[in-house]
């Protein structure tokens, strides 16, 4: 998965909850100064050829766009099915296998790296899935922006950056103004899914979940849950526990 995560504070709410202006951009062409906050590191790599013909031929009918504003679901998809939400897809191979599975499923998929991004309409293409649509974009402004609240069933952030260094835990996407930022997108029942194979990130994510209101734990002991058949093995998970690492699901439903 990818590791586009990070800065996240007490500025966060603040962005989010900008309601005179549509969207970021049109502030900042207003002079109005908003403070970048970003649910990523970039580092950028070289396309393919297959990647940038994917994102030339098929971003009109799989890209969405920051600059268009908040999106209509059901007018996107032609449909009324649940929608998830992933963010962070990596180079897409298991959001594009979950949709593939769960055609009566919408997917939003969030990446900031082009290369992922055009590698995964790649394989949707190939793999003819029609139930995908993804942005290129930094997920903080996608919430804010683009996704009305109350319109999701289900978020997804699997192996976010776990900045495993203690100075660095601050970085990490999974805080308290994001977590309600999460809330607030989902529908009532509606679930936020996460995983990581830290077990430090793990527990923060934990604690950071059992202290924000509106949410219930799905797990049987207060605490994790098996991974679900929906979330498939990725290679580096699969690798990870070869060596002997854990991974730790949480997944907790909208009150």
């Amino acid at each position: 998965m990818s590791s586009a995560t990070s800065p996240v504070n007490s500025k966060l709410r603040n962005v989010m909850t900008e309601k005179t202006h549509k969207t970021i951009e049109q502030a900042e062409q207003e002079g109005k100064y908003i403070r970048k906050v970003r649910s990523f590191v970039k580092r950028e790599g070289r396309l393919t050829k297959g990647q940038e013909r994917a994102l030339t031929d098929h971003w009109q009918n799989m890209g969405l766009n920051h600059s268009d504003g908040l999106i209509d679901v059901q007018a996107l998809f032609g449909n009324d099915n649940p929608v998830v939400l992933e963010i962070g897809f990596g180079m897409g191979k298991s959001l594009v296998e979950m949709a593939k599975a769960a055609p009566e499923l919408n997917f939003i998929g969030i990446e900031v790296h082009k290369p992922g991004v055009g590698a995964c309409i790649s394989l949707a293409v190939e793999q003819e899935v029609s139930n995908l649509k993804v942005y290129e974009h930094d997920a903080i402004e996608i919430l804010a922006d683009c996704i009305a609240d109350n319109s999701l069933n289900t978020v997804q952030l699997f192996f976010p950056d776990p900045w495993h260094k203690k100075k660095h835990h601050k970085r990490r996407i999974v805080q308290a103004d994001f977590v309600e930022s999460i809330r607030n997108k989902l529908k009532v029942g509606g679930v936020f899914h996460m995983a990581t194979d830290w077990e430090n990130y793990a527990e923060c994510m934990l604690e950071d979940m059992q202290n924000s209101p509106g949410y219930e734990n799905l797990s049987e002991t207060n605490d994790y849950v098996p991974r679900p058949d929906s979330r498939p093995l990725t290679k580096f998970e699969n690798r990870g526990q070869r060596l002997g690492h854990g991974v730790w699901d949480l997944q907790f439903k909208k009150s």
